[in-house]
């Protein structure tokens, strides 16, 4: 088999590789992968002339054009991927006619017209045609003869309620099934009968009603994604059988069942965003495979979770927005998480203050990921299927949804909270923390000048304490700060000045009466003005000085030279009365 990859910078332009007739050996490639490379413009005609392919890979450039004269004629074609592109024109219909083929991805791309898929495809086996420009509603019935279907992805595409609803007899070889975005209000029916299904993911829809009891009934459940969506009720007590559960966003209530099993294989638990009360399920002790846990946003009523710190794998705490209350500090030393980077615990009613050491068994996370880990946190993508979590993080004065958060990220966030006393030294421990918020407290005390070997910080936010003293010059040696913000506290003195801290607004340094400098306008050395009268009282004094200088100087003279005769000519009475007087 001849195979051809072509490398490319950011961007290039595809008829710079010609793909010509007379080139005999060029005309036998099988197999051509072009992705990735930042092509754009349309595909050369030229490319035809490969007649023996049979796999072609375009996807994720930013190449357009019509795709039916591309790929008319290649009955030969087993694999075809011209996904994240900007292609146009009719989905072409003889795609469905070639009996080769076993994966097509023509997702993302400005293709539209009508979905008609005969029963000639009998090896296909992963079709992917997410956000299309599909207008109109898609019959899920259509799939029902793909015998050999493994992989389904119709995200973004609008479903006939009526195929929701029904009992279709899909392919007992699906794995995977992802309809996002679909304008679903109801539970897919047929969902119950793919009993070998791995992944599920049916976010951002409307669906209403409760989980359905038969999503525990499955053996082979890697990943079930229902955010989104508009689910009540209960959570089903077999979150432990799923490596990752994401239940974000709906409106579930109740407790989180506390039914994780010994050697449970949960990574996963992303429940933010409901109506869950209760506390914090202490069987999560048995998930040591357990990396990314979030309850934001809830009415959970517990104390610190001290006891996770037993889970040797857990990266991700998010407790943001509940009511867990009491303090964050153990009685019997600092605190401790092997692996964690990331902390939310911000708007509670945790209360206390933390003691100096606090930070010092913290675990600093790596500034350059494991050769062995993936690019981002929460990437469970593998050959069958790609996922990522994502973190609601509070980055530079700003809540957003982050996706794709470097697996190097390192963030604490205590705001919101009722704690008190000084700001640990010890933070100066975790050189490679990026992101820092303890606004909204009751923090006294300076700011602890070890903020300076926090090297990789960008955020920083201690706004509404009770901090004073003045801010120490040696945070301009944070080259990364790009954010801080110290306003309502009770600082005085010169703000550092460097390019990134004097480069922040105004109101980063408001509410501190006692703060000068820029960007503030209150100067720090004013010029200062002299009266007549302190004029006049200043050149009185000098005379007076002058006047006394003047008497003082003959008389110390005269002195000298009477002692001098009396000790010249009289040195028995001099000894006798001056010496003999000592």
């Amino acid at each position: 088999m001849i195979y051809n990859n072509f490398v490319c910078g950011l961007f290039c332009d595809l008829h710079v590789y010609y793909f010509s007739s007379s080139n005999w050996l060029f005309i036998l490639v099988r197999v051509l992968l072009l992705s990735s490379n930042g092509f754009l413009g349309q595909v050369p005609s030229s490319l035809r002339n490969l007649t023996k392919l049979t796999q072609l890979q375009l996807a994720h450039n930013k190449l357009t054009g019509d795709l039916t004269s591309l790929l008319q004629n290649r009955t030969s074609l087993v694999a075809l991927d011209v996904s994240s592109n900007e292609f146009y024109g009719t989905i072409p219909s003889f795609l469905f006619t070639m009996p080769s083929l076993s994966f097509l991805d023509l997702s993302e791309n400005h293709l539209s017209g009508s979905l008609q898929i005969p029963f000639s495809l009998p090896n296909l086996r992963v079709l992917k045609l997410s956000y299309l420009n599909i207008t109109h509603q898609l019959d899920l019935r259509v799939f029902s003869s793909l015998k050999s279907l493994t992989y389904l992805d119709l995200s973004g595409i609008s479903l006939t309620p009526t195929s929701v609803d029904s009992d279709i007899n899909f392919a007992k070889s699906l794995r995977v099934l992802l309809l996002s975005e679909c304008n679903l209000s109801k539970f897919p029916r047929f969902v119950k009968s793919l009993t070998n299904l791995e992944f599920l993911y049916l976010s951002d829809n409307r669906i209403k009603g409760n989980i359905p009891l038969s999503t525990c009934n499955r053996t082979f459940l890697d990943v079930l994604d229902l955010s989104y969506n508009n689910f009540t009720g209960s959570i089903p007590p077999c979150l432990g059988n799923i490596n990752i559960v994401n239940l974000r966003k709906n409106k579930l209530e109740g407790n989180i069942p506390d039914e994780f099993h010994i050697n449970a294989s949960t990574q996963t638990l992303d429940v933010g965003y409901n109506q869950l009360t209760g506390k914090l399920p202490r069987s999560l002790l048995n998930c040591t495979l357990l990396k990314f846990v979030s309850v934001d946003h809830n009415a959970i009523n517990d104390s610190f979770p001290f006891w996770l710190k037993a889970l040797p794998n857990l990266k991700v705490l998010t407790l943001r927005s509940n009511r867990f209350h009491g303090p964050i500090s153990q009685p019997y030393g600092p605190l401790a998480f092997p692996k964690l980077q990331i902390l939310e615990i911000s708007h509670n009613r945790f209360t206390g203050s933390l003691p100096r050491n606090y930070f010092k068994n913290w675990t600093n996370p790596s500034l350059k990921p494991d050769d062995e880990e993936k690019m981002y946190m929460g990437d469970y993508s593998s050959d069958r299927f790609g996922y990522e979590d994502t973190l609601d993080l509070q980055y530079k004065g700003l809540y957003m949804e982050q996706g794709k958060v470097l697996t190097f990220y390192s963030a604490i966030d205590f705001s919101g909270n009722k704690l008190e006393g000084e700001i640990p030294e010890s933070i100066g421990l975790l050189k490679a923390l990026i992101a820092l918020n303890l606004s909204n407290n009751s923090f006294t005390g300076r700011i602890p000048m070890s903020f300076a070997n926090v090297s990789e910080l960008e955020s920083l936010d201690l706004s509404e304490n009770k901090l004073s003293g003045e801010i120490p010059q040696e945070l301009r040696r944070l080259t990364y700060l790009a954010y801080i913000d110290v306003s309502d506290n009770q600082l005085t003195g010169e703000i550092p000045q460097g390019t990134q801290i004097t480069g922040q607004p105004k109101s980063s340094f408001e509410g501190n009466l006692g703060l000068c400098g820029l960007p503030l306008e209150e100067r720090c050395f004013t010029e200062k003005t002299t009266s007549i009268e302190e004029v006049e009282e200043e050149e009185e004094g000098v005379l007076k000085w002058r006047a006394v200088a003047i008497g003082y100087a003959p008389g110390v003279l005269f002195g000298l030279a009477i002692g001098h005769v009396v000790a010249l000519y009289r040195p028995e009475w001099f000894i006798k009365s001056y010496v003999g007087s000592l």
